[in-house]
């Protein structure tokens, strides 16, 4: 190979080398900044092929996704001067890359470090106005969006966009805890006892109405049953005067023969009485 040729082969590579550098992909999910000597230069970049100056621009890319900033539990005070543990996450992304860079030196962990400060310090604020009830269930949504308004105001300051402030759970002190549970239990209980005499004197109420009821029922059928005994006895007295009218001899040796069948019901039946007695009459 003559030295033409090497020189020749050497210049094109060269030129592909340099090629290669003059040029750079930017995708949909990222944004980039181009130094000029380590001062930037550019930050608008939309996604695609860029070009730069090899050996005097240099480019950085950032992840421009939504990200989460998951800060540990940490302990607050409440208006009642009562600790709650609360955790809390947020979802933030890059805004402005420039100024992203320049706060954080596009180190991601010092921007979740500087997140969890602005947000603890809002969560303090915003539990120290509130009572245990508030932040438990009334007023946790309200806490929610204020915090994403006010820690969105502060991050702006180095490029970060706040897309959303969620408490995942808020947790009382063990011993705060224990003396709500035994609330609670003495509350339960108390509710449970109302109840109880309530049906106590429901059931007392509706036993003394049926208890009456009962006995207006026992009159009535008794009276009914003496007035239907009554008729029955007078209809019989007059079948038996209507019938001793017509045979009064008869009548009296029917009854009789009763009275014979009724005292000789069975052999071991003795009756002493003086033959002549009138209740022998019907025997002569």
């Amino acid at each position: 190979m003559t030295q033409g040729k090497l020189i020749s082969l050497i210049l094109i590579f060269a030129i592909l080398i340099v090629g290669s550098m003059s040029f750079f992909t930017v995708e949909e999910r990222q944004k980039a900044i181009m130094f000029k000597f380590g001062e930037i230069v550019s930050t608008d970049f939309d996604p695609g092929l860029h070009w730069k100056i090899p050996f005097v621009n240099n480019v950085r890319k950032f992840d421009s996704r939504v990200q989460t900033m998951d800060a540990r539990p940490e302990r607050y005070l409440t208006s009642e001067k009562k600790n709650v543990i609360v955790d809390a996450f947020v979802k933030w992304k890059i805004d402005n890359v420039s100024k992203f860079y320049t706060a954080t030196g596009g180190d991601t962990e010092r921007a979740n470090i500087r997140l969890s400060q602005i947000i603890k310090d809002g969560l303090r604020g915003e539990f120290g106005k509130r009572t245990i009830r508030d932040v438990v269930s009334g007023e946790r949504n309200q806490i929610m969006d204020i915090l994403t308004v006010e820690a969105n105001k502060q991050a702006q300051e180095f490029g970060i966009d706040i897309v959303d402030v969620r408490i995942k759970r808020i947790d009382l002190d063990k011993q705060i805890s224990e003396s709500v549970y035994r609330r609670m239990e003495a509350e339960r209980q108390r509710v449970a006892k109302e109840l109880r005499a309530q049906g106590e004197q429901e059931a007392e109420t509706i036993r003394a109405k049926a208890d009456r009821e009962r006995t207006v029922i026992l009159a009535e059928a008794f009276r009914k049953a003496e007035e239907i005994r009554g008729e029955g006895d007078s209809e019989a007295a007059n079948i038996y005067a209507t019938t001793y009218n017509q045979d009064k001899e008869f009548y009296a040796f029917y009854r009789s023969l009763n009275a014979y069948r009724n005292s000789f019901a069975t052999k071991e039946d003795i009756l002493v009485l003086q033959p002549k007695s009138e209740f022998f009459e019907y025997f002569k």
